[in-house]
């Protein structure tokens, strides 16, 4: 029951992060998104079971995330609102929902590690209507391009960066327990 309990808690948690970071950007609250990251993130490593599986995602899934939202920024497709610290960048509040969506990896989203096409097809889906979400109901974030090629740009992006992000955590993980088996043995 513990596992179904944590799934739940995982899943209403990351809604919290997002739900707290688009409306909070869209209502010029930057901060409101970090902090309820910060937050979950302090739970899901306190009482989630898999805080150094979490950790290693998160180093991972935030520079690669912030990576891609920067450059949509950059090329002016999307505009996100309270754009903080730059213009041009993803913004903090962004940030905010990656770190919140790499703690679903090891929790509600694991079963998608096994099947990289059912990652991939939520990657298509999920992540471009995201931002369509946030940009019609929360004003978070405004495409400066025809909507439909945003929106085609994102839903092949994210469905490269969902099951690319369990493939290197998966060799990652795989390179760190062959590192403790070494240093065992050694000792």
């Amino acid at each position: 029951m513990k596992g179904a309990w944590l799934t739940l808690a995982n899943v209403v948690g990351f809604q919290a992060v997002w739900l707290a970071s688009v409306a909070g950007a869209g209502a010029g609250l930057a901060w409101a998104g970090p902090l309820a990251a910060l937050a979950f993130a302090a739970a899901m490593l306190a009482w989630g079971g898999r805080a150094r599986d979490d950790l290693r995602l998160l180093a991972v899934a935030l520079p690669l995330g912030i990576a891609l939202d920067s450059a949509f920024a950059a090329s002016g497709w999307l505009v996100y609102a309270e754009a903080w610290p730059w213009t041009g960048v993803a913004p903090a509040w962004i940030a905010s929902l990656w770190v919140g969506f790499a703690l679903t990896l090891n929790h509600s989203m694991a079963r998608l590690r096994q099947w990289p096409l059912a990652a991939a097809a939520l990657g298509l889906v999920g992540g471009p209507l995201a931002y369509w979400t946030a940009a019609g109901a929360f004003d978070a974030v405004s495409f400066g391009a025809p909507v439909a090629s945003v929106l085609t740009a994102l839903a092949l992006g994210w469905a490269v960066v969902l099951p690319l992000l369990f493939a290197i955590d998966g060799r990652l993980a795989v390179a760190g327990d062959a590192g403790a088996r070494r240093r065992r043995t050694t000792a």
